[in-house]
């Protein structure tokens, strides 16, 4: 709230600071009455029952057409705040991006390029991105506080919004509306990096999954997502693994987490998360297949190659 990173959060954070000064003022008047009154006129002793005053119609006035001024002046601020965070959205162009929420991570697609990643939203920094929202199960809610205002994610009812990034960095995100038992686990990253850099990012993960060797820990791993339930529920781009019940594995190995932000996306947390998913995140859909640790570490071994 008070370091915003794009226009439209700025326009959030200017309103509250202005809400937020305007009750700060009322309540040091109210506070500093109270104060006075209980000074000035306490009970004394000796006086008696103090003389009761039914009517102040300049008091009465006053108190009504101050709020109303206040409130007023309010009303103003945030329609132009509402203007400013969310500008026209749509204006009948076709998304740049298309972020799909599931229980409990996020599907990030690129129409254009035909790119498809997991829990994080690449960004070029300047440049405003239209974000077309829908849900796949329940009702999210995309918030990422330092570029823009929350947007509720509703099935059959999509909406969209404007993501932008004024400087580079990482800005972390989350689901903003309790969604199942792991609504605090699913995080979002939203990405924003010089755009040749973002254009190099959108190039390599056009890229098909490598080849597979013959032999070795990878062919092993690749052999195994084919024969496991990998392969019913993940899609691997350039391969018969077109599934889309889980993230889009093409390019695992470069994303920041896993899932959903759960761990810190290491060959060590990718070998636990495959082992026993239920240990770090209970009730994901992501089953526990019963491995050995050699075939875990074959797995480990080839999605390590999907960069």
């Amino acid at each position: 709230m008070f370091d915003p990173n794009s226009p439209q959060a700025l326009a959030i954070s200017n309103l509250f600071i202005i809400t937020l000064l305007i009750a700060a003022v009322i309540f040091l008047i109210v506070t500093g009455l109270v104060i006075y009154i209980a000074i000035r006129f306490r009970r004394r002793e000796g006086e008696g029952e103090p003389r009761q005053n039914f009517g102040h119609t300049k008091l009465e006035i006053g108190w009504t057409v101050a709020p109303t001024l206040v409130l007023a002046v309010l009303f103003v601020l945030t329609i132009g705040g509402m203007r400013e965070a969310s500008p026209a959205v749509g204006e009948g162009r076709a998304p740049d991006i298309i972020v799909m929420a599931d229980q409990w991570w996020w599907e990030v697609r690129y129409p254009a390029s035909g790119v498809v990643t997991a829990n994080e939203i690449h960004l070029p920094v300047g440049k405003r991105m239209l974000v077309h929202l829908e849900s796949d199960d329940v009702i999210h809610d995309l918030w990422i506080p330092k570029l823009g205002r929350k947007m509720d994610v509703v099935p059959g009812h999509p909406n969209d919004v404007w993501l932008e990034a004024d400087t580079r960095g990482i800005y972390q995100g989350a689901c903003a509306e309790y969604c199942g038992v792991e609504h605090a686990r699913m995080l979002v990253y939203a990405i924003a990096q010089p755009q040749t850099e973002f254009d190099a990012w959108l190039a390599a993960q056009s890229r098909p999954a490598p080849a597979i060797p013959t032999i070795g820990s990878v062919a092993r791993g690749a052999q195994l997502f084919a024969q496991q339930t990998c392969i019913s529920c993940h899609a691997l781009n350039g391969t018969a693994a077109k599934a889309q019940v889980g993230p889009d594995l093409t390019h695992v190995a470069s994303r920041l987490t896993l899932a959903a932000g759960t761990l810190t996306n290491t060959p060590a947390n990718l070998a636990a998360w495959i082992k026993n998913p239920q240990q770090y995140k209970p009730g994901a859909k992501m089953p526990d297949l019963r491995l050995t640790d050699d075939q875990v570490q074959a797995l480990v071994d080839y999605m390590e190659t999907l960069k």
